[in-house]
């Protein structure tokens, strides 16, 4: 029941982030006069509607996306162009969508066409969505990191391992392996570590540090415990133990295999608990969340590629890009895991950060230069500008809105790009899932 709930907690937080998204586009596209004769949640058939002021307002049956319908998104075909048609005489792709795009505009609404707006009022109504999505990303992680707190790990150990095993990925101790160093000192789970080698430690990344940096030599630490201050002696022992990269996930050799390395190994683990930041830490971590999430996209056709061998053959599947089945496995599996140490504050953070990143992702998505996402009217906004600009700068005639109805055939081909993306995720969301956590 506790995994229903949660990915009904993540279908309603997407729901309502894309319903914000698509205000981001109606109240500045209905303020500056164009005509919205729709704004509709969900695709498929209609649920529920109302219509008020001339724009009907509704809920369709999946709840995969939106819209806000702009009537005359396409200018008309240029006086004196040759108009296009079809081997049977019929009107060419572009010239129906110039029409379909037009047809809704009553006597004496010309001028309610969304493309007869000025470029800098095409850019506000299109990057009225994404900004939004950006604005809820920028409120929740506030949420998350000032009310809530951000994971972090402590001083504080969790666990003290009682063997080196001679196998690296071993998760128990064989008869014949060796007492661990951090053991065989008396460190106990609890004990609060306040220096390693007579150098202070405020957090676990200095703890490591000063481990790898200090040798296999014997080491003072001073650890709390029970409020009171004890001195232990260390000597950290070599052992092979996995090489882990930036991204906290372990590093594999050209055959797939993990890779190692020699360095001073104690056997001891922080606990992990919800730390409070300032306001003033939100910018930095909306703007590191924004790099990561550009660095996905940019890399999206090649993480796709490696997704797609995972999926249809033996390749190890990329963490980094899941597809909405596989987003609603993390929400019902944050809801339903259970285990020491992680209550509500821990499952209120996490589903919080799942909505922070999906509203991120759908920020940067969106910005995507190619038509049917905003990124593609964006663009097509930008270079009417500048085109308007410089026949003003050469005083020669204004060259009039970009013809972007001669894109209508890349509308379907970048529709069903997205639509063969999302297959794949979902495909290998179900045959080859990212675990928790990846």
């Amino acid at each position: 029941m506790d995994y229903v709930v949660g990915v009904l907690i993540l279908v309603v937080g997407l729901i309502l982030s894309i319903a914000l998204h698509e205000i981001g586009h109606l109240l500045p596209a209905k303020r500056f006069g164009v005509k919205v004769p729709q704004y509709m949640v969900g695709f498929g058939p209609t649920l529920w509607s109302k219509t008020v002021r001339g724009t009907e307002y509704g809920i369709k049956a999946l709840p995969l996306g939106g819209f806000v319908r702009l009537v005359g998104m396409f200018p008309p075909a240029r006086q004196g162009a040759k108009v296009r048609t079809r081997k049977d005489g019929r009107p060419s792709m572009v010239e129906e969508a110039r029409a379909a795009a037009l047809e809704e505009l009553g006597p004496g609404e010309e001028h309610r066409a969304f493309y007869r707006l000025s470029a800098p009022k095409k850019l506000v109504v299109m990057l009225g969505g994404p900004i939004m999505n950006l604005l809820i990303a920028t409120v929740l992680l506030g949420v998350l990191a000032v009310g809530i707190g951000v994971g972090q790990y402590t001083t504080t150990l969790g666990n003290v391992q009682q063997c080196v095993p001679e196998d690296s990925q071993a998760t128990s101790c064989a008869a014949n392996d060796p007492v661990a160093p951090a053991a065989e000192a008396g460190l106990r789970p609890g004990d609060e570590v306040l220096s390693w080698g007579g150098v202070p430690t405020d957090s676990w990344e200095e703890i490591s540090t000063v481990i790898a940096e200090g040798g296999t030599a014997p080491t003072q630490v001073e650890v709390l415990r029970d409020g009171e201050r004890v001195t232990l002696t260390v000597t950290p022992t070599p052992a092979e133990r996995p090489v882990v990269g930036e991204d906290g996930q372990p590093r594999r050799d050209a055959s797939g295999d993990p890779v190692t390395e020699m360095r001073p190994f104690v056997g001891i683990g922080p606990t992990f608990e919800l730390v409070r930041q300032p306001v003033t830490a939100v910018p930095g971590m909306v703007w590191d969340l924004f790099a990561r999430t550009v660095e996905v996209v940019v890399t999206l056709p090649e993480r796709l590629g490696a997704i797609a061998q995972a999926a249809f053959g033996t390749e190890e599947r990329d963490p980094g890009v899941v597809g909405l089945i596989g987003v609603g496995r993390f929400a019902g599996e944050i809801a339903s895991v259970e285990g020491a140490g992680y209550g509500l504050g821990e499952r209120t953070a996490d589903m919080t950060g799942l909505l922070v990143s999906l509203n991120m992702a759908l920020f940067v998505f969106n910005l995507i230069p190619l038509v049917p996402l905003d990124g593609g009217h964006i663009a097509g906004a930008l270079w009417e500008g500048a085109r308007r600009r410089v026949a003003a700068w050469r005083s020669a005639p204004d060259p009039g809105p970009v013809d972007t109805a001669k894109l209508v055939p890349a509308i379907y081909v970048v529709g069903a790009l997205i639509l063969a993306m999302g297959g794949l995720l979902a495909y290998a969301d179900i045959v080859e899932p990212v675990p928790l956590g990846g």
